[in-house]
């Protein structure tokens, strides 16, 4: 059954802008919370040298990307595959990427934790690990609309929340990645680029 997410649509493009200077040359990407599917259908579409492996742990997701990915019928794009990032072993071998949008602020703490983890595991050196949504810096909201949102996550559980960039980069140092690069994106938002040293 497909779903479609509106921001979806809004956020494809300026991320794809991203991600074509992150991921030049072939490779796999694994896509960690993929969601609708929506972004990993638009990302095979456009990035045919990378394949391009969706992931979730929602069963309506994997159903909605599946159902995405066998309309597309693209050859650079994998049936998605049940991934925890709290669950090890993950149930992939290799990646030369990880891309996770919109994931670390609708989790508890500890999937961030986990996620550097499993990416220390499965990434070789100088690999890449992508994050995309909103953050805070030093603290600070970057608009009022984040921190409402901020207040909105909390509120549906207390364990979610706008993540504060200093603390992801200290989680991704733990686990062995640099933060490398930000850019500013629509709507507040951010992408948050970490390499493994």
């Amino acid at each position: 059954m497909k779903q479609t997410a509106p921001a979806a649509m809004r956020n494809r493009d300026p991320i794809l802008s991203v991600l074509a200077q992150l991921f030049p040359t072939p490779g796999v990407v694994l896509e960690i919370g993929s969601g609708t599917g929506e972004h990993a259908v638009h990302f095979a579409r456009v990035l045919p040298h990378l394949t391009w492996q969706p992931s979730d742990v929602e069963p309506g997701a994997l159903a909605s990307i599946t159902a995405w990915r066998d309309e597309a019928a693209l050859p650079n794009l994998r049936a998605p595959i049940v991934l925890d990032v709290l669950r090890e072993p993950w149930p992939i071998d290799h990646a030369d990427g990880i891309v996770s949008i919109n994931l670390v602020h609708i989790a508890p703490w500890e999937a961030t934790i986990a996620l550097f983890a499993g990416a220390a595991r499965l990434l070789a050196p100088s690999r890449i690990v992508y994050l995309y949504g909103p953050f805070r810096f030093g603290g600070a909201f970057t608009a009022p609309s984040n921190e409402a949102f901020d207040r909105s996550l909390r509120a549906r559980d207390p364990r979610w929340g706008v993540r504060d960039v200093d603390a992801i980069a200290d989680a991704a140092r733990a686990a062995g990645f640099a933060l490398d690069g930000m850019f500013a994106m629509p709507a507040n938002n951010h992408s948050i680029v970490f390499r493994r040293s």
